[in-house]
């Protein structure tokens, strides 16, 4: 794992933050929690690929453990966890692809939509399995594996697009900035 440097700490708090105000900011909002933001997870996504993936877990841990902090729910404690620290925590493996991002200055997409799906779809799988094991009774006549799917989807499929799109059109500026 890398040594954190004071830049790099500086840059992460500046991510967490932001990501925290854009997560405010409701595009749409689904009835059992989960919502559609202006990009709350891009933040996360940038630094993930700008430090790697010991860091871009690490900050999307602390991401989850703050949005439950102010005013995320849960029903249990092992919910919670699987819904914040290690949901969020997920976004950070993007962080894998930090090398073919940076490597690839033709087509960073590559790296970059690998890594936002990567990040995405374990969230989703994290979100999936608690709506199954914690929210079944909420699915009515519908199965619960089918309602947990359409649920998540429901707000984390427009989250990834709004994600790739806004990293499509940011990412080469912020790629110039040196680490």
């Amino acid at each position: 794992m890398k040594k954190w440097s004071t830049k790099m700490l500086v840059e992460a708090g500046i991510m967490i933050a932001l990501a925290l105000v854009l997560d405010r900011i409701k595009v749409y909002e689904a009835p059992q929690g989960g919502s559609v933001t202006a990009g709350s997870m891009v933040p996360i996504f940038i630094f993930a690929l700008r430090w790697g993936l010991g860091p871009g877990i690490i900050s999307g841990v602390i991401f989850g453990l703050m949005q439950l902090l102010l005013g995320g729910w849960f029903f249990t404690p092992v919910q919670a966890i699987l819904e914040y620290p290690i949901a969020f925590g997920s976004l950070g493996i993007a962080g894998i692809f930090s090398k073919k991002v940076y490597n690839d200055k033709k087509n960073p997409l590559m790296g970059i939509v690998p890594g936002l799906f990567l990040g995405i779809g374990l969230r989703f799988l994290c979100h999936f399995v608690a709506g199954i094991v914690f929210f079944s009774e909420y699915a009515g006549d519908q199965h619960p594996w089918l309602y947990s799917l359409i649920y998540q989807a429901s707000y984390l499929v427009p989250e990834f697009i709004i994600s790739t799109i806004v990293l499509y059109l940011i990412w080469r500026p912020i790629s110039k900035v040196n680490k």
